[in-house]
């Protein structure tokens, strides 16, 4: 049985990956710290695990004696700063969720289990990758084993829901401006550019074309709907069946020969991909949930690759027929 704790539990992905680990089949948790609702029942902050645990938000310093995971799920930049009033105890398997050390340094491994699941298994230190990038560089990483990103330009447009800002209240996160809205930000800018452009480099061993990536905020709460479009010389079914092979061992990722929609896998952790092409250009639709494959759900595939369990132990989770 894995003892388990998580840093910043107050947060929508924290709220989520509580919810996976107290059904659990081999996890035991037994820490959620949160200096903000320190003392609460969980179910307090997090209503939907009413009548799932009775367990409490702990408050203080975080004591990281006695637990075989621990979770970080702070906003980031706090991950770094915990690390310098903190030491990890041996053999503790750190899966942080924030974006602090998603480049691999300090020795953590980048956690995208459909390119780097080798690397996973015998890690210590995981740095779960961003919602976007998840979705982005499942849509382009076939292309990228191939050698396909090199030439013209990849445009990727992505539209994501209000809970990919947090839970902390803002102006473009008030219902009263989402709903029925929708809005572009941080147009060619995004932070999770980075991540894909270096892990996509690395993949293909050259940098890829420029990316021009246009993030959008829906009117809906959960999940990420990208698409993706790029010359190619392959065939719609050459290009189909170079992502079959690619994906042919994911647990989680699947290529459909329809197309996708959001629906299909909210509330689960499956990253759903369709493929067309049009006058040259291939079009690469991906679809995730952005807590789930996009951040919680994707970190406990990370822990049960990095404990040797079967990778989608808690994680079998369906999406609702409507």
């Amino acid at each position: 049985m894995i003892t388990a704790g998580i840093i910043g539990g107050a947060g929508y992905t924290a709220g989520e990956l509580i919810r996976i680990l107290v059904h659990h089949p081999e996890v035991r948790l037994s820490r959620v710290y949160s200096e903000s609702s320190a003392g609460k029942p969980l179910y307090e902050v997090h209503s939907g695990l009413l009548g799932d645990t009775d367990f409490t938000f702990t408050g203080g310093d975080a004591q990281l004696d006695g637990l075989d995971a621990l979770f970080i799920c702070s906003a980031h930049g706090k991950s770094a700063e915990f690390w310098t009033t903190h030491q990890a105890p041996a053999g503790l398997k750190i899966i942080d969720l924030a974006q602090d050390f998603r480049d691999e340094s300090d020795g953590y491994v980048y956690g995208l289990p459909e390119w780097q699941r080798e690397r996973i298994e015998g890690a210590g230190k995981i740095a779960n990758p961003g919602c976007f990038a998840t979705a982005i560089q499942l849509a382009l990483l076939p292309l990228a084993k191939a050698g396909l990103l090199q030439n013209g330009d990849i445009c990727v447009n992505a539209i994501t829901g209000s809970t990919g800002a947090g839970v902390k209240p803002g102006a473009t996160t008030h219902f009263s401006w989402r709903a029925n809205n929708i809005s572009a930000y941080k147009v060619f800018t995004h932070q999770h550019l980075l991540e894909i452009r270096r892990n996509l480099t690395k993949l293909q061993g050259a940098e890829p074309a420029p990316i021009d990536f246009v993030p959008l905020r829906g009117d809906f709460t959960r999940g990420i709907f990208a698409t993706a479009h790029l010359a190619c010389p392959l065939s719609e079914e050459e290009a189909r069946q170079l992502y079959k092979d690619f994906y042919a061992d994911a647990r989680f990722t699947f290529v459909s020969d329809a197309p996708v929609d959001l629906k299909q896998v909210v509330n689960t952790n499956k990253c759903l991909l369709s493929l067309e092409k049009h006058d040259g250009r291939l079009v690469v639709s991906s679809v995730i949930d952005n807590l789930l494959k996009g951040a919680s759900g994707q970190a406990v595939q990370n822990m049960n690759l990095m404990f040797g369990l079967p990778e989608d132990a808690g994680l079998k989770l369906k999406a609702s027929a409507f």
